[in-house]
Formats: C-alpha cells, structure tokens, sequence
C-alpha cells in the first residue's frame, strides 16, 4: 500500500479518528467497510454534497476542492485521511500526498491491486465516472503491477442516481446494467472492479448481469483492508471497545441527506453538521 506519514505508537493519537472524504454520499460504502473492520475506531467523514459531483469536473477544480477536503479533515486531528472518491483519488492524490505529512490512502489502487490478484485470464473491466475512467488511473495502477494484463473501462454514470435513489431491484436498474456492461460481457473479463464507491449498492445487479463467473472487486471493500492494515503495522490502533464518535460534516444538507446516508451505511447518522468548506 502506498501511504505517506510517520510511524507512531502514542496512545493521544491512536485515540485521534480517521478522517474520510468524497464528493458525496458515495464515500460512506467505504465508511460502512471500515465500521465493520475496525469498530473501535473513531471516524470523522466529510461529503463536499454543495459541489457534488465531482466526475464531469477540471482536474484543477478537483484538485483544488481536495485541498480544502483535507484541510478541513487536518482541523479534526486526524491520525489518517481516506480519499473515499474515486475521481479525486485518481486526480488529486498524488498532489495531496506531496503536500502534506498525514497519512493517507485512496480507493484506486487497493481495487487495482485485488483485481491483479483475482484474475485468472488477464482481461480486467473496470466501471467508474466519466472521470475515472477518462483518468485511466485504474488501468495505470493494474499495470504497474502486471503490464500484461489487458483493462478495458467503461463508464456507467447512472448506477450513480440509481444507487442514491434505491433502485436496488428494479427491473429499469436491470436493463440499464446490461447495456451499460454487454461490451465488457463480450470482451470476456473475468474480473471487474467497482471504480466507483456508489456501485457496491448495486452489487447484486451487476453480478447478475455479468454473470457467476465473473469475480466482483469491491474498492470499497479493499480501501479498508488496507487502512486496518496500515493502522496495525503502525501501532495506530484505537485500544477501547468501542468508538467514543462518529461524526458527519457535509458542505450542504441536501433533502434526504439522512434517508440515503443510512441507506449507504445500513445505519443511523446521528451526529450530522454543515461547515463551509470553502473557508478551508
């Protein structure tokens, strides 16, 4: 995994939370991961919902609105910042990690690395936003790995709205799954990565769409094994039972802010606040 940061082990910062941010909503499919992986840690998650989305956007714009994402999260005292967007992850991560100390990660390369791992013939297909794909960032990242690996991307921009507005097992979320994901079908991947962290809502409908023998990797699922991973290695570990909070910031309350947030992390939002991010 590639980080940046210092290795520590004092217990004031093992008991600091982990600081995570995305354009959205979507960034709480990781959210929900890392409760599950590390349910004594506390969390502090940050969705940029005024300026949502951030897929159609300039890398500059996107970059510039990561900046002020992580510093917002630095004002929380948070001992690792996960980049729970795919767009900034492929656009701004290597900016963000060149400017400041605090370790961090994005969803990029923990579902690259388990997509190299899981295929078995070589043909990868990966899913995402206009601009993850047009980033090419998972492709860059698979074959930093293994070159030989052929990745074929598509992007598929309405999973998105149909995740948010629960359209789990309509059958217009069926149809639209098969023409977005026939190419991929024909081209004969065994592996396809969720390059975007609104797709494991989904989950069940591309499965079935692309068949059982295709293996999904979820990036959300991997980011988390990834930040257990690190937090370990680190003795960065939070030692208590159970968190003593986690809280939501968000750039704007938008209406069913709530409804779709609990929907993500199959699970109550309580502790909701709006900041103006464009202060940080």
């Amino acid at each position: 995994m590639t980080t940046s940061g210092k290795k520590t082990s004092s217990t004031k910062v093992n008991s600091n939370p982990i600081g995570i941010f995305d354009s959205g909503l979507g960034g709480l499919t990781v959210t929900k991961r890392i409760f599950e992986l590390l349910p004594s840690e506390n969390v502090v998650y940050f969705g940029d919902t005024a300026r949502y989305p951030y897929g159609p956007r300039s890398k500059n714009i996107i970059r510039r609105f990561s900046f002020q994402n992580v510093n917002f999260l630095l004002t929380q005292r948070v001992k690792f910042i996960v980049v729970a967007c795919n767009t900034a992850s492929a656009l701004a991560l290597k900016e963000l990690k060149q400017n400041f100390d605090q370790p961090m990660i994005g969803v990029v390369e923990p579902g690259a690395k388990a997509a190299v791992k899981t295929t078995r013939n070589g043909k990868i297909g990966v899913i995402g936003t206009v601009g993850t794909v047009h980033s090419n960032a998972y492709q860059k990242s698979i074959h930093r790995l293994d070159r030989r690996l052929k990745v074929y991307s598509l992007p598929c921009p309405l999973f998105v709205s149909l995740a948010e507005e629960g359209y789990i097992k309509k059958k217009a979320t069926y149809i639209i799954a098969w023409e977005y994901l026939r190419p991929l079908i024909k081209k004969g991947v065994d592996t396809l990565v969720l390059g975007c962290t609104h797709y494991p809502l989904l989950k069940n409908v591309i499965s079935q769409t692309m068949g059982k023998e295709v293996k999904l990797i979820d990036s959300a699922e991997e980011t988390a094994k990834e930040v257990k991973i690190f937090l370990e290695r680190n003795e960065l570990l939070r030692e208590s039972n159970k968190p003593s909070f986690r809280s939501f910031f968000v750039s704007d309350i938008p209406d069913r802010f709530v409804e779709v947030g609990e929907r993500f992390l199959k699970g109550k939002i309580t502790r909701l606040k709006r900041i103006n991010i464009e202060g940080y």
